[in-house]
C-alpha cells in the first residue's frame, strides 16, 4: 500500500470500556483495529481463571464486544487484532469462529501461539536456560514454587504472517503490547523483518495507542485542560511506509491529542531510552514530537537497531494467600489509634508466619467543618502461606467495634473482605528467542512457522551524569506540578516515573533539579532504593526507575498503589524552588 495505514486502539487492559469496540466502529474509517488486554497484573488474573478451568483462560467479554459488529466488519473489510487470547489463543479463536457461523457473515479467523510455556519450563531449564530472574539474578529453580503460567513476549511477525494470509481477525495470547501495531503496519507495507528504522516506529506508535485513552487525556496530570474527560475516545496511528507517524483520534470523540498527551504514554512504563521489543530495539531518544494540527501529533525521527538475543518471559506462581480490610479513624490522636489498630492485628495473628501492613491515608483537618474532613481511612492488609491464620483475623477484627479505638466503625456499604484470596507472585525472566516456538494458525488448521529475527544485538541502556543545578535567580516555593507534568507506571517489581515540561525555557531548569538525590529527597519511600536516572532532551523529560518500589510485582505486594500509577502525580505535589521568570501565568 502507499498510503499510510491507520490503526485504532479500543482496549487498553482487562477491564476497559466494554463499549470501546462498538465506538471504534461508529467512529472514523480505520484500516485495523486492535485490542490490547493483557499486563503484567491482568495476566496473573486470568492465570488464577485458566487454572480453575483449562477451557476458559481468555477474556470472555470479548465475544461481547465482537458480535454485534461482524457484519459491519464484513462489509468494511476492517481487521481486528487482539491479544484476548489470553492462556487459550487457539479457545477464542474457536469461539469467534462459532460467532461467525451464527451471524451467517464471512470472515476468516487465525490466531498466534507459542508463547504458552509452562509445560517446557523443565525441559528448558534441563537444556541451560535458568530463567534467572531480572530482579534479583537467581535461576527459577531458586524460586521454591511451582509455576502455574509462563508466557514468552512475542513480536509481530507472526501476526503480520496471518493478515498476509487473509485473516480478518486475529487473536494472540502473550504479544507484546506494541506487536498489535507493529504486525499490521508490517504487513500493510510489506516490510522486510531488517528494516529496523520503520519497525522501531512502529514500536514507538504502538506504545503510543496500546493503552487505550490515556494518549487521548486519560491519566493524563493536564486533565483540566482536555475536553470531554467523562469518557475521553480511544486514539489512532497513521503510520507511513517510511515509519511517520501521525498519532490522531476519532473526531467525535473526547479527549485531545497534543504533545503533551503523546509524551505522557511515550515515558508510561519503559525502562529507559532504549525499548526492546523481540522484532526491533528502539530508540526512544531519537523521537520527535510536533503538534502538526488539532488532535495531531506527528512522530519522526525514530531510529532502531536489532532486537536483543532474548525475549522476556513472565512466569506466575501461588505463594499463599492475603486478605485486605478497611476500616476508618476519626478526629484527634490519629497515630496513637493506628499504632493501637496495629497492635490488635499483630495480636489477632497469634505470632502466625504472616506479613502485615497497616497504612493511614490521608491526614484529619486541623479544625475540620466536616466529619469527613476529620477522617482518614485505615488499610489492613496480610499475606500468610496459610489460610487459616488470615481467616482468624478477618474474624478478630469484625470483633474489635466494641474493644477497640474511639469512633470504629467500617463502610457498611461496602464488601469488607472476609475470605483470603491466592496471592499470585510474578518472576521476569528472559529466554533466548531460538527457543520460543512462534507459530501463526490459519482457519484451516495449517501452521506458519515464524523464524527469530535474523541478527540480534545486546543493547544497553545509555548512562547520563548527574546534572549540575543551572543557575536560579529569583524563585518561589510551589508544587513542582504548577510546572512539570509526570507519568508512572510499573515494571514488574518496579516503578518508572517520567516528568517533563512543556515549555522549552524550564527544560535546563527541570533537568538540573532532578538530580538522583533530589527524587529521593521528594520521594523518601525510595531513598533506599536503587534508582535509574536517564534524559529525554527531545520530550524535554527527565525519566527515573525506582528498583524495587513495587516489592516483585503488582500482583503480590502489599502497596496501596500496587502498580505505581500515583507516583507521578505524588511528586507532582511536592514543593520546589522554581524560578519566578517560569511561573509568570502559571
Amino acid at each position: 500500500m502507499t498510503r499510510a495505514i491507520r490503526i485504532a486502539g479500543f482496549s487498553g487492559y482487562l477491564g476497559d470500556r466494554r463499549s470501546a469496540l462498538a465506538e471504534a466502529v461508529a467512529g472514523d474509517p480505520c484500516d485495523v483495529l486492535i485490542g490490547d488486554y493483557l499486563a503484567e497484573f491482568t495476566l496473573a488474573m486470568l492465570a488464577a481463571r485458566h487454572r480453575s478451568d483449562p477451557s476458559k483462560g481468555f477474556v470472555e467479554y470479548f465475544l461481547d464486544q465482537l458480535r454485534p459488529h461482524l457484519a459491519t466488519l464484513a462489509e468494511r473489510g476492517t481487521r481486528v487484532v487482539v491479544n484476548a487470547g489470553g492462556f487459550n489463543p487457539a479457545g477464542l479463536a474457536d469461539a469467534v469462529r462459532a460467532q461467525i457461523a451464527e451471524a451467517g457473515v464471512r470472515l476468516r479467523v487465525a490466531h498466534v501461539e507459542g508463547d504458552n510455556v509452562l509445560s517446557a519450563l523443565d525441559d528448558l531449564q534441563a537444556a541451560g536456560h535458568p530463567l534467572q530472574s531480572l530482579d534479583s539474578g537467581a535461576p527459577l529453580s531458586d524460586w521454591g514454587v511451582r509455576p502455574i503460567a509462563a508466557n514468552a513476549y512475542l513480536g509481530g511477525w507472526g501476526i503480520a504472517a496471518a493478515l498476509r494470509e487473509g485473516a480478518d481477525i486475529v487473536v494472540c495470547g502473550r504479544v507484546t503490547d506494541a506487536s498489535l501495531t507493529v504486525g499490521p503496519a508490517a504487513w500493510w507495507h510489506g516490510w522486510r523483518n531488517t528494516d529496523w528504522d520503520e519497525l522501531a516506529a512502529a514500536v514507538v506508535a504502538g506504545h503510543i495507542i496500546e493503552c487505550g485513552p490515556q494518549a487521548v487525556g486519560g491519566n493524563f496530570s493536564g486533565f483540566t485542560q482536555v475536553p470531554g474527560m467523562v469518557a475521553p475516545g480511544f486514539p489512532v496511528a497513521e503510520i507511513a511506509a517510511d515509519g511517520t507517524a501521525i498519532i490522531t483520534k476519532h473526531a467525535g470523540d473526547g479527549g485531545m491529542v497534543t504533545v503533551d498527551t503523546v509524551t505522557a504514554q511515550l515515558v508510561y512504563e519503559i525502562q529507559g531510552p532504549r525499548y526492546l521489543n523481540p522484532d526491533v530495539t528502539a530508540y526512544l531518544d531519537t523521537v520527535r514530537l510536533r503538534q502538526i494540527g488539532p488532535d495531531r501529533v506527528e512522530l519522526s525521527g525514530t531510529t532502531g537497531s536489532p532486537p536483543p538475543p532474548t525475549t522476556k518471559v513472565a512466569v506466575f506462581a501461588p505463594i499463599g494467600h492475603q486478605l485486605v480490610s478497611t476500616l476508618y479513624a476519626t478526629g484527634l490522636e490519629i497515630d496513637e489509634k493506628v499504632a493501637l489498630i496495629r497492635a490488635q492485628a499483630e495480636a489477632l495473628l497469634d505470632g502466625a508466619e504472616a506479613e502485615l501492613d497497616v497504612s493511614a491515608l490521608g491526614t484529619a483537618a486541623e479544625d475540620p467543618e466536616r466529619q469527613w474532613d476529620a477522617t482518614v481511612q485505615v488499610r489492613i492488609m496480610a499475606t500468610a502461606a496459610e489460610r487459616a491464620p488470615l481467616e482468624q483475623l478477618a474474624e478478630g477484627l469484625g470483633g474489635l467495634f466494641l474493644s477497640s479505638i474511639p469512633g470504629f466503625y467500617t463502610d457498611s456499604a461496602a464488601r469488607q473482605s472476609g475470605t483470603p484470596k491466592p496471592r499470585i507472585d510474578y518472576w521476569p525472566s528472559l529466554l533466548a528467542m531460538d527457543a520460543v516456538p512462534h507459530e501463526t494458525v490459519l482457519d484451516d488448521g495449517s501452521r506458519i512457522t515464524i523464524a527469530p529475527p535474523p541478527a540480534a544485538e545486546q543493547p544497553a541502556q545509555p548512562a547520563h551524569p548527574e546534572p549540575e543545578p543551572s543557575p536560579a535567580g529569583e524563585t518561589r516555593r510551589v508544587p513542582l506540578g504548577r510546572i512539570a507534568h509526570a507519568r508512572s507506571g510499573d515494571k514488574g517489581g518496579n516503578s518508572n516515573v517520567g516528568l517533563w515540561v512543556d515549555d522549552p525555557k524550564a527544560w535546563p531548569w527541570l533537568r538540573g533539579l532532578l538530580s538522583t538525590e533530589e527524587l529521593r529527597r521528594l520521594m523518601p519511600e525510595a531513598k533506599d532504593l536503587e534508582i535509574v536516572r536517564h534524559e529525554f532532551p527531545n520530550l524535554r523529560a527527565v525519566h527515573f526507575v525506582l528498583r524495587g518500589l513495587l516489592g516483585t510485582g503488582g500482583s503480590s505486594n502489599l502497596r496501596v498503589d500496587p502498580i505505581g500509577k500515583a507516583v507521578g502525580e505524588f511528586l507532582r505535589a511536592r514543593h520546589v524552588e522554581v524560578p519566578v521568570d517560569l511561573l509568570d501565568g502559571r
